[in-house]
Order: C-alpha cells, then sequence, then structure tokens
C-alpha cells in the first residue's frame, strides 16, 4: 500500500441541512464518524479541511487533525488545495479526497483508489465507478456515467447514457426508444432491454477522488471550461486540459453520503443498530 494522506472538505453552509459536519451520528459529529471511517484504511494521515472553528473544534475534540481555510473557495478542490499547500504536502504525495458526509465510504476504497493512482505513473488523477446494473440508472441524468479506455482511463464523463449502444437502442430509425428513456421504469424487466444493458456495460461515477500533490496547485490555476458548465460536472475541466484520470473500478456501489434529513434518519438507524 502506497502512502497517502486522506483530506476531508467539511463547510458548515448547506441548504438541505444545515450544519451538516455537526449532525449527530450515534453520540459524536458526522465529521468525526467519517474521520473514524477514514482512519480504517491505510492511510499515513487524515487531516479536515474547514472554514469553521466549530467545526474544528469538534474535530480537535474527536482527536483527529484540522487545518483551516478560507471561506470562499469556488469548490471543494480549491479547498484541498490550499489545505495541501497549508500542510506542506510534497508534489509526489497522493492525497485522497473524501466528502465530510460519506459515514459509511468502504475503508478499502480509499486504499484501492490510492494504489490505482499510485501504479499509473502517467495519471495525475484518480477516481471510481462501479457497473450499472439497473434501466432507470443509465437513463437517469443525475446518475454520472463514465467510459474508460483500454488502459482504465476516463475517456468522459456524462450525464448521458453512455456507451450510446446504437443497434440495442435503435430509436426512430429502427424501432421504438426503449421504454426506459421514457421513465418507463418497468422497461427493466424486459428481457431483452437487460440484454442490450449488458452488452453496453454502462459504468456510474462515483464521486471520490485521488490527487497527486502537484497537480492539486495545477487544478486550482485551471480556466473553468464550457464543457464542464454544459455537463455540469467539475471533472471535465481535468479531461479538457488534457490530464488523465485513472478509474478504480468497484464491485459494487457504496453507500450514499448524507444530503437530505431523511438519508441522516437512515444514517442514524444504522449506526444505533451496530
Amino acid at each position: 500500500m502506497p502512502p497517502f494522506v486522506i483530506l476531508i472538505p467539511a463547510r458548515l453552509a448547506s441548504t438541505r441541512l444545515p450544519d451538516k459536519p455537526l449532525a449527530d451520528i450515534g453520540g459524536k459529529p458526522m465529521i468525526v464518524r467519517v474521520a473514524e471511517q477514514a482512519a480504517r484504511s491505510g492511510a499515513a494521515r487524515i487531516v479536515v479541511a474547514t472554514d469553521s472553528r466549530r467545526v474544528a473544534d469538534a474535530v480537535a475534540t474527536g482527536g483527529f487533525d484540522v487545518v483551516m481555510t478560507r471561506a470562499n473557495h469556488a469548490s471543494g478542490t480549491d479547498r484541498l488545495a490550499e489545505a495541501a499547500a497549508t500542510l506542506g504536502l510534497a508534489d509526489d504525495a497522493i492525497v485522497v479526497n473524501l466528502q465530510g458526509d460519506e459515514p459509511e465510504l468502504p475503508p478499502a476504497l480509499l486504499d484501492d483508489l490510492a494504489q490505482c493512482l499510485a501504479q499509473d505513473p502517467a495519471c495525475v488523477m484518480a477516481t471510481a465507478a462501479h457497473a450499472i446494473e439497473h434501466w432507470r440508472d443509465w437513463f437517469n441524468p443525475n446518475v454520472v456515467k463514465v467510459v474508460l479506455d483500454a488502459a482504465g482511463r476516463a475517456l468522459y464523463f456524462s450525464r448521458a447514457p453512455v456507451p450510446w449502444h446504437r443497434d440495442g437502442l435503435r430509436g426512430a430509425g429502427g424501432g421504438p426508444l426503449p421504454a426506459a428513456a421514457a421513465g418507463n421504469e418497468g422497461a427493466q424487466d424486459d428481457a431483452g432491454m437487460r440484454q442490450v444493458l449488458a452488452a453496453a456495460a454502462p459504468l456510474r461515477h462515483i464521486g471520490l477522488y485521488a490527487y497527486r500533490g502537484h497537480f492539486l496547485k495545477t487544478y486550482s490555476q485551471m480556466v473553468p471550461t464550457a464543457l464542464e458548465d454544459i455537463e455540469a460536472l467539475e471533472q471535465l475541466r481535468v479531461l479538457y486540459h488534457g490530464f488523465p484520470i485513472k478509474v478504480v473500478i468497484a464491485a459494487q456501489a457504496p453507500p450514499a453520503g448524507v444530503d437530505t434529513p431523511e438519508d441522516l434518519a437512515a444514517v442514524r438507524r444504522r449506526f444505533g443498530a451496530a
């Protein structure tokens, strides 16, 4: 296992779940639960990056390192870049970005992500994906898809159903569009449609990233692109500017993060049951 650092960006501002990092889960703030989960990985160091003194105090009380950052960052990656500079991380350091609302993310996936980046020196960044098994996910624009090349690097990320199986999904040129494309989830029960899905083998992108230390500096200086605005996918900026992204394939989808009060209630139940 290569040495790597986990940085966890955490800010209090959240429209759907106010003060999310401090939400109680089984007697501890969520941000501490996330750090504890990260500590089960092979990371050499775990640091929370925040602009909130309340979050910083909670993290310190939980026994983890914290670094203060500016409040006006445009993205979590920019916050990571500042944190990496403040910590003096080496240019060749592998930095894994774990979101502060993922208290159940499997530690093994963090290890796999760091390892896959370490094994491909040509890549400055790595991310994760898993196989899509249901029609509704392939056609759902809220589910981000990724297409890979022969070396396991990302060719493109999209909210569209890619790769598009031309012969299996002919549309008006050779038959009706699949019912799933029109929002009919019953199409998942069609054996022929499942066969097309298996042939296309689409991958769902998991929003987990690892970076080389020097690339965090580069990324923070890269100009945003029209392509990332069109798809609303920030990682397209990296591909647009010609930097390769390695992708590790997870055996299954990791548990979802906490975005809503309903998500929080579900996580609390699972921690209570444990």
